[in-house]
C-alpha cells in the first residue's frame, strides 16, 4: 500500500524511533489515516494526551477523599489514552509529511508533564505513598533524560526496559482497574502488623524497575558510544 510505504520511508528519514507492535495493528492504521486525512496537527495529539494523564493524575489523588470507582477508570484511561496520543502523533507525523524537529520537542515535553502527572497522582491515590510518587517521577524523567542524553551524543535511541513508559503506565493501569472493581479493604497488604498499599507496592515496583532501566541504558549508551 501507498500510505504503508511512505509511512516506512518516513520513519528510516527520522532515524531509530521506539518499537511498539501496535503501530502494526489496524485500528491503528485505520485511525492515523482519519486523521492524517483531517489534517489533525501531530502536536495536538501529543497536548490531547498530555491532557488526558493529567486527568488521569488528579482522579487517582481524589481517590484518597473519595471511594467512587469511575475515578479509578478515569484514571487508567488516562494512562493508555497518553500511551495512544504519544504512538498516534509520530504515525499521523509521517503519514501526512508533517514530521519536524518542533514535533520532536512537542512529543518529549509532553511526556514529562504526563509522568508527574500520573506519579504524582498516584503517590497522593488510596493506598499510595507521597514520597515514593515523587520518587518515581524524578526516577522516570532520569530514564528518559539518559535517552536523550545518549542520542545527542550520537548513540542511538535506547529503550530498553524493565520500566520504560509503557511498563510504568501499564503497572498503573492494571492497578488502577483491579482497584476498580475491588473493595478498599483488597486494596491494602498487611505486612509486620502495618497495612501496605497496592498502590504503595506499585510505585516500588517502578521505583526499582527504574533504576535497573537507568544502568541498562547507561551500559548499553556507552557500549554503543565506543
Amino acid at each position: 500500500m501507498e500510505f504503508n510505504s511512505t509511512m516506512d520511508k518516513s520513519a528510516a528519514e527520522l532515524g531509530d524511533r521506539r518499537p511498539i507492535a501496535t503501530r502494526k495493528r489496524k485500528w491503528a492504521q485505520t485511525a492515523t489515516a482519519w486523521l492524517a486525512a483531517r489534517n489533525v496537527s501531530p502536536n495536538a495529539i501529543s497536548i490531547v494526551g498530555m491532557c488526558a494523564c493529567i486527568v488521569g493524575g488528579v482522579a487517582l489523588g481524589l481517590t484518597s477523599v473519595c471511594d467512587y470507582r469511575i475515578l479509578w477508570l478515569v484514571a487508567a484511561g488516562g494512562a493508555q489514552l497518553r500511551l495512544t496520543g504519544n504512538m498516534l502523533d509520530g504515525m499521523v507525523a509521517l503519514a501526512s509529511g508533517r514530521a519536524s524537529k518542533v514535533g520532536e520537542l512537542y512529543n518529549e515535553i509532553p511526556d514529562r508533564v504526563s509522568d508527574a502527572a500520573v506519579f504524582i497522582g498516584a503517590g497522593f491515590a488510596w493506598g499510595g505513598n507521597i514520597a515514593l510518587g515523587y520518587i518515581a517521577t524524578i526516577l522516570a524523567i532520569f530514564t528518559a533524560y539518559i535517552r536523550a542524553a545518549g542520542k545527542i551524543a550520537g548513540a542511538p535511541n535506547e529503550f530498553c526496559g524493565p520500566m520504560a513508559k509503557q511498563h510504568r503506565m501499564l503497572v498503573i493501569t492494571l492497578i488502577c482497574l483491579y482497584s476498580a472493581i475491588t473493595p478498599r479493604s483488597w486494596q491494602m497488604i498487611t505486612f509486620n502488623d502495618s497495612q501496605i498499599g497496592l498502590m504503595t507496592l506499585g510505585l516500588v515496583a517502578i521505583v526499582v524497575g527504574c533504576v535497573i532501566t537507568v544502568f541498562r541504558r547507561v551500559s548499553r549508551i556507552t557500549q554503543a558510544l565506543k
